[in-house]
Formats: structure tokens, C-alpha cells, sequence
């Protein structure tokens, strides 16, 4: 299994799920992780704040909304749901509505899935790997999709001080789910140039990021998280849609002026 197989258990998967709107296709998402028992209602309900309280940032791409929450005492175990909907719903976001597909993380800190969080950036950024899963009729061949996604080769880590050295930051609401799926985006793009040596890029939330934005060259985050942040002394990045190589390669172009 992968790592992302482990967090995602079959009957965490359902698809066809009837949903009238966006708070219940994330209680739907809720509701699954309960089932399997990796977190209660309340944290359901901390999804749906989440939202309240920070925009429909979580829709990271067309058609596809990533629930999550910070960690908390609701959350029992890492694990994650998978919930295809009937008819799409739209979320409020300005780009990526209506959504079509919404995939839930629950944590239990904000480390323990990033693999996890790669596998799953790489198949629904691969045209034909996100078409499969749309098509899958069954928990299983979903999963099966899923298992098939090979690990990439290990990244170079940049040398502490080096004089070349940049960081960028990938920032959402809670810093465990949606700024990852940016982060591997941004990294595989920073692979394609060969610039993994020379360029970090730290997944954060809001609040750190404000403190550490003096570390980094540039942002990239959703607008409704740029919003939030305001004014932070570097330049803030919008990207749409987190799962598109293409369009982080121009938004990185733009930060470098290449």
C-alpha cells in the first residue's frame, strides 16, 4: 500500500453522494471520516467553519474542494474520505465552481500526511490519472488508480546559508492540507528547472506565515487566503488552481521575471 492508500480506507470512498449544498457534501466528507472512526462530528463541524471563516479557499482546482480542518482533540487518527457527488455544487468560489468532488483530510498534526498529500497532488494534477478517477465505478478501481502512483525521486535539499538559497512560501487557512498540494505543484515545476537546489518551498498557515514572510521571496496562496494575509512586506502570488503545473510555472515566472 501507499501512503495514501493507508489514510484512505474503501469505505471512506463513496460516490454518487446526493448533496443540495456545499455544507452537506462537507458532511457528507465528515460523516465518512466518523464512520471509519477517524474523527467525531465535531470536527465536521470545524470543516464547515473552516469555510465560514476563511472563504471557499479549500475548492483548489475545478471541480475539486479539499475539507480539512487544523488538528484537534476531534480528530482521532490521520485518515482521509473521498466523497464523488451525484450533481455538482458550487462552494462560492470564483474560478473552480461548481465542485464536483471533495476529498477530506483529517490530522492529527501537520506532518504525519505530506506524502501522503504528494501521491494524491500527483495523480489529480496527471489529465489522464484524474479522468481515470472520475470514471472509477467502484471504491476499489479507485483505489486501485490510487495504489499505482509511484513515489518520485528524492528531492536535494538546499544547503543551509548557501548564498543562492530562496524560500517560498504555500499558505492556506490551517496549513496542513492545501498549502501542500501547492507546495508539491510548485515543487515538481522547481524539479523541471533544475532550481530544487536553490529554491525551498514551506507549507504554512496564515499566522505563521505572517512571521515568516520576511524568510521568503515571494507567496503563493489562493486570493482568498492573499486577502487575509494583506500586506506582509513580500510579494503575495495568487494561483487558482493548485494542481496545475502550467499555471505555477507562469506565476513562478512572473515571481522571478524569467
Amino acid at each position: 500500500m501507499t501512503a495514501l492508500t493507508t489514510l484512505l480506507s474503501p469505505t471512506a470512498v463513496r460516490l454518487g453522494v446526493h448533496s443540495p449544498d456545499w455544507r452537506a457534501a462537507i458532511r457528507a466528507a465528515g460523516q465518512a471520516l466518523v464512520d471509519i472512526g477517524v474523527s467525531t462530528a465535531d470536527y465536521t463541524a470545524e470543516m464547515i467553519v473552516n469555510v465560514e471563516e476563511n472563504g471557499p479557499y479549500i475548492v483548489i482546482a475545478p471541480g475539486l474542494a479539499f475539507a480539512h480542518a487544523r488538528p484537534s482533540p476531534a480528530v482521532l487518527r490521520t485518515g482521509m474520505s473521498w466523497i464523488r457527488l451525484h450533481e455538482p455544487v458550487p462552494f462560492g468560489h470564483d474560478t473552480n465552481d461548481p465542485v464536483s468532488l471533495v476529498v477530506a483530510l483529517a490530522a492529527t498534526d501537520s506532518s504525519a500526511h505530506t506524502e501522503a498529500m504528494a501521491a494524491l497532488a500527483r495523480s489529480l494534477s496527471d489529465p489522464a490519472k484524474a479522468a481515470a478517477l472520475d470514471q472509477a465505478s467502484s471504491a476499489a478501481q479507485l483505489l486501485a488508480l490510487l495504489e499505482g502512483d509511484a513515489a518520485p525521486a528524492v528531492r536535494a535539499t538546499p544547503t543551509a546559508g548557501a548564498a543562492s538559497h530562496h524560500k517560498i512560501l504555500t499558505v492556506c487557512g490551517n496549513g496542513v492540507g492545501t498549502s501542500l498540494f501547492l507546495k508539491n505543484t510548485l515543487e515538481q515545476v522547481l524539479d523541471r528547472w533544475g532550481w530544487s537546489r536553490h529554491v525551498s518551498v514551506e507549507a504554512t498557515d496564515t499566522i505563521s506565515a505572517k512571521g515568516k514572510a520576511s524568510e521568503a521571496v515571494a507567496i503563493l496562496t489562493s486570493r482568498e487566503i492573499a486577502r487575509t494575509l494583506g500586506d506582509v512586506g513580500v510579494p503575495v502570488k495568487i494561483v487558482e488552481d493548485f494542481t496545475s503545473a502550467a499555471e505555477v510555472d507562469t506565476v513562478l515566472r512572473d515571481t522571478y521575471r524569467v
